[in-house]
């Protein structure tokens, strides 16, 4: 199956310590997962995509989020223990919590053409639910690792990927792939036909 792995903001902004929307434990803990299912990737010769928060100074989205990862600022940088893997893989910068189809990104996707994209990193509430909500309504096939995504907020976290399992039809896997998007289909179709 061709694929792609979305590495979504593994940057110092969101998981070191003292920074505005820093993930807290939670984000320090998908790191090991997230580097493996990297060298996973990089062993196998499938793609790896970065996409990396990089805003202007004066970004309206400060308004929201309060200041974080200015481009060329450490913020920005993606974080010491992925940096090595980041060496031969895509790297975006992205200017939007939502809205991720750039035209670099968009041209990238439709060259690899994968079959399904794999999502990890950070905030799961804020951009990787709308990087799924992005890709779905592009009709990608979306896999999200549960173990390979962390927000500052365990609740919207929690409620993020319900959403995602339950709304976008994106298959939220706790531990390795364990059915295809036709399995997944067919609980979504019992389920709302009270079968389950």
């Amino acid at each position: 199956m061709k694929r792609v792995l979305v590495v979504i903001d593994m940057l110092n902004g969101f998981l070191g310590k003292g920074h505005n929307l820093y993930c807290g434990p939670q984000g320090r803990a998908i790191i090991p997962f997230v580097r493996e299912k990297i060298k996973e990737y990089k062993e196998s010769g499938d793609p790896v995509i970065f996409l990396c928060d990089s805003h202007d100074p004066d970004d309206k989205e400060f308004e929201i989020f309060g200041r974080h990862c200015i481009t060329g600022t450490h913020e920005a940088e993606i974080i010491e223990e992925l940096r090595p893997l980041a060496e031969g893989a895509i790297c975006l910068p992205k200017k939007k919590y939502f809205d991720f189809f750039t035209p670099e990104l968009v041209e990238t996707l439709r060259r690899l053409a994968p079959e399904v994209v794999e999502l990890v990193g950070v905030c799961t509430n804020i951009c990787i639910f709308f990087a799924a909500e992005d890709l779905r309504k592009r009709d990608y096939k979306v896999r999200v690792y549960e173990r390979g995504v962390a927000s500052f907020d365990e609740q919207a976290h929690r409620f993020a990927l319900d959403q995602m399992r339950k709304v976008l039809a994106v298959e939220v896997v706790s531990e390795e792939p364990n059915g295809s998007f036709e399995d997944e289909r067919q609980r979504r179709e019992a389920s709302a036909a009270g079968r389950v």
